[in-house]
């Protein structure tokens, strides 16, 4: 076991190395003008992906600002079981995520996808759908960055093989994000 948690240390840590800190300082700054300017956040991603969209939608808006004066206005797509099972019997798992976009969203939102492979079609038809929309979008993605990865505007990406670690380097970059918005939202 001492050994795995070795291995596992030095892999986050040489990952989080890798981190493109150009573009999360873009999204840092775009997430502040959406708090400052009301522009909404939808965040989507699927299984321990999902899970993290509905952690950080949590942090960005009640974690950076509980008092809720300054908080982003965002949304974790994944958050409803019983939309995402209509969507999902009625126009299909593929379309989970873009038709939420067409009913909420508006130019100037923002989406942030979170994948491990870039490859899923609900995360594909969502970049696609924010586009239409004329929505700014972000990935965070791991493995090769599949599809997502020429699709979003920007892209964190970092070519892990391991789903795990990719998931984590999205909460690690979500944390980020929350700290940075908490300090500048104080002042």
């Amino acid at each position: 076991m001492k050994s795995l948690i070795q291995r596992y240390q030095q892999r986050i840590i040489e990952q989080i190395e890798l981190l493109d800190s150009a573009v999360i300082e873009t999204l840092a700054s775009t997430l502040l003008s959406c708090a400052r300017e009301g522009r909404k956040v939808f965040i989507c991603g699927n299984g321990g992906s999902a899970g993290n969209a509905i952690h950080l939608a949590n942090d960005f808006l009640y974690g950076i600002c509980p008092d809720g004066s300054k908080a982003l206005n965002v949304e974790a797509l994944p958050a409803n079981s019983a939309v995402i099972t209509c969507l999902g019997n009625d126009i299909g798992y593929d379309n989970i995520f873009a038709h939420q976009l067409t009913v909420k969203a508006v130019k100037d939102d923002v989406l942030i996808v979170l994948s491990g492979s870039g490859n899923s079609p609900n995360i594909v038809n969502a970049l696609t759908e924010a586009k239409r929309l004329e929505m700014q979008s972000f990935a965070i993605l791991g493995f090769s960055g599949g599809k997502a990865l020429s699709l979003a505007d920007y892209a964190i990406h970092n070519d892990v093989n391991d789903m795990q670690v990719a998931e984590d380097l999205q909460l690690i970059v979500g944390h980020m994000l929350m700290q940075y918005l908490c300090g500048e939202l104080a002042q």
